[in-house]
C-alpha cells in the first residue's frame, strides 16, 4: 500500500473533527428518546440494541477463552449467543453478564470519544465491531440486519460531509446510552409476571448464588450511571 495513502488514513482515523454545536448535540439526544421511547418505533429500534446485547455476550465468551458457536438475532427482537466451555466460574459469569451492559458500555465509550472530538475514530470502531459480529452470525435475518447497520456506517463514514457524521455519531451514542436502559426495565416487568425464567439475571442467580434481582439492580446501576456519565460528557457539563 501506498505510504502516504495509508498515512492520510491513519491522519483521518486520528484525527480531531469538530462537535456540532449544542443544540445539534440535544437535538440528537431527542430524536434519539423519541426512538427509544414510542413502543411501535422502539420494535423496530430495539434491533440495534440486540445486536450490542448478543455481541456483548461473543466478545466476552472469546475473551475468557469460551468457544463461540454463533449468535442468531431474531425479527421480535430477541436474540440468543451460543457458546462452549466450562459451564460455570468467572468466564461464564462475564459472559451471561455482558449483555444487558454492552449497549450502555459502548455509548460510554462512545460518549468519551466524542468528548475527545474523535468522531471518525468512533464511526471507523462501531464499523469494525459490526463486522466482527457479523463473522459470528448464524441465520438469515441476524444477517441481514447486521449488513443493514453495517451499511449505514459505512456510508456515512465514507460519502457525508463532516458535519453529517457529527450529528449521526452523537444520535448513535445517545441511542445507545438511552436504548440501554429501556431493556432493562422490560426485564424487570417480566420478571414481576412470571416470565423469562431463563434470563440473563436468571442465568446469573444460578452460577452465583445471588438472587436475580441482585443482578438486575446491577444492570440497573450500570444503564442509567452509563446515561448520566455519558450525557454529561456529550452534553460537556
Amino acid at each position: 500500500m501506498n505510504t502516504s495513502t495509508t498515512a492520510g488514513l491513519w491522519d483521518r482515523l486520528t484525527g480531531i473533527q469538530a462537535a456540532p454545536d449544542q443544540w445539534l448535540v440535544i437535538a440528537t439526544g431527542l430524536a434519539a428518546l423519541v426512538v427509544v421511547g414510542p413502543r411501535p418505533v422502539w420494535r423496530l429500534s430495539r434491533n440495534a440494541i440486540t445486536i450490542a446485547h448478543e455481541g456483548g455476550h461473543g466478545l466476552l465468551a472469546l475473551l475468557t477463552g469460551r468457544s463461540l458457536d454463533g449468535i442468531r438475532l431474531h425479527s421480535d427482537t430477541s436474540g440468543v449467543t451460543v457458546s462452549r466451555g466450562k459451564p460455570t466460574g468467572v468466564g461464564m459469569v462475564l459472559t451471561a453478564a455482558a449483555g444487558y451492559t454492552a449497549p450502555s458500555l459502548l455509548g460510554l465509550g462512545g460518549a468519551a470519544l466524542l468528548s475527545a472530538h474523535r468522531i471518525t475514530l468512533l464511526l471507523w470502531a462501531a464499523t469494525a465491531l459490526l463486522l466482527a459480529v457479523l463473522v459470528m452470525i448464524r441465520n438469515a435475518y441476524g444477517l441481514l440486519t447486521v449488513l443493514v447497520t453495517g451499511a449505514t456506517f459505512v456510508l456515512v463514514s465514507w460519502l457525508t460531509p463532516a458535519d453529517v457524521q457529527a450529528v449521526f455519531a452523537y444520535a448513535v451514542v445517545w441511542f445507545l446510552l438511552l436504548g440501554g436502559v429501556r431493556p432493562v426495565f422490560e426485564l424487570g416487568a417480566k420478571r414481576r409476571h412470571g416470565g423469562a425464567p431463563d434470563s440473563d439475571a436468571d442465568q446469573l442467580g444460578r452460577l452465583t448464588h445471588v438472587h436475580p434481582v441482585v443482578w438486575l439492580l446491577f444492570f440497573h446501576v450500570v444503564a442509567l450511571c452509563s446515561l448520566i456519565g455519558g450525557g454529561r460528557w456529550l452534553l460537556a457539563l
